[in-house]
């Protein structure tokens, strides 16, 4: 398995290889959101968060552990989703860290930037690919499953969020085999929007 950062793109969005001139546009969509950070997030991207997590990332991506995606729509980043935990060895990649800014969910956004990182794992020789879920964020949970995704379980009190409060974590993944199907899915949902 030999995963590219790179540009990819659908008629819905373009997901582009997270860089300085998406930054302040990432804060800003961040920033909309303030009570699902607090609420629902392992880490914060508000106010003097973003920095230090911003740096994260880029040390993440630099040690080749994340290659971080900014989700760009009408040629603004809105959001972004990410590989996590990339494991060429075992073949295997999560999706994750994956924010959008209130107005871009529920829609097109989430299915068609999903649609593009999984045809891009599974063409790059990835065998599973897995999103973990705070169990607590039924939205991202609902979404995931309709994805295509199978969940697998729920690791109990596994994290502790900035906040301080212990989460658990759903696991879900796409195994290779499955990934025709999921992609068929996928292609007719985003065939019936607009």
């Amino acid at each position: 398995m030999k995963i590219q950062s790179k540009v990819l793109e659908n008629r819905f969005v373009q997901l582009e290889p997270l860089a300085e001139a998406h930054k302040e546009d990432l804060r800003a969509a961040c920033a909309a959101d303030p009570a699902l950070w607090r609420d629902l997030y392992i880490l914060s991207m508000l106010d003097e968060h973003f920095d230090v997590h911003w740096a994260r990332m880029a040390h993440e991506v630099a040690a080749g552990k994340t290659i971080a995606f900014a989700v760009v729509v009408d040629g603004v980043c809105r959001g972004m989703s990410n590989y996590l935990d990339v494991d060429s060895h075992h073949h295997t990649v999560e999706v994750g860290s994956t924010y959008y800014a209130p107005e871009f969910r529920g829609a097109a956004v989430n299915p068609a930037a999903k649609r593009l990182l999984l045809g891009h794992a599974f063409d790059s020789g990835a065998h599973r690919v897995q999103f973990r879920v705070d169990a607590a964020n039924a939205r991202s949970r609902a979404a995931v499953l309709k994805l295509g995704a199978v969940q697998e379980g729920i690791l109990r009190h596994d994290k502790i969020t900035w906040t301080g409060r212990q989460r658990s974590t759903a696991h879900f993944s796409v195994l290779a085999g499955e990934w025709p199907a999921v992609r068929d899915g996928l292609d007719a949902r985003l065939s019936m929007l607009a």
